[in-house]
């Protein structure tokens, strides 16, 4: 691999903010993707509309939106791993997601076939 490990990292943050927008329809104001071992990290600040705070506010409204939200990013699952494959030439093993209904943070770990962060040493 030519490119080096943070400027793999920022093309997935790219890729995965541009997916955001057309996928959908927003984007998180923040992103940053890490490379550890066999894991490729990805965390999403403002994620959460304000409407959906609003929502979250009671334990059903909470598990409502966390369960749409996570639906949704589930049903975009495919893309999501050709962004990783197409950055990093590595095949997504697993994924695993969770989102904060109280900071609007989710964190997406994709968990891959080979240790990646060996390839920038």
């Amino acid at each position: 691999m030519n490119k080096s490990k943070g400027s793999v990292e920022s093309d997935i943050s790219k890729a995965i903010t541009q997916w955001e927008k057309d996928y959908l329809g927003r984007g998180s104001v923040s992103v940053k993707t890490d490379i550890l071992r066999n894991m490729v990290i990805v965390s999403l600040q403002g994620v959460l509309t304000p409407a959906e705070y609003s929502v979250c506010e009671t334990k059903e409204g909470m598990l409502t939106v966390k369960k749409t939200r996570s639906e949704l990013v589930e049903s975009g699952l495919e893309s999501l791993k050709e962004i990783i494959f197409a950055n990093s030439g590595e095949q997504v093993k697993s994924f695993h997601t969770d989102i904060s209904s109280r900071t609007g943070e989710r964190v997406m770990v994709f968990k891959l076939y080979n240790d990646l962060e060996k390839k920038f040493l």
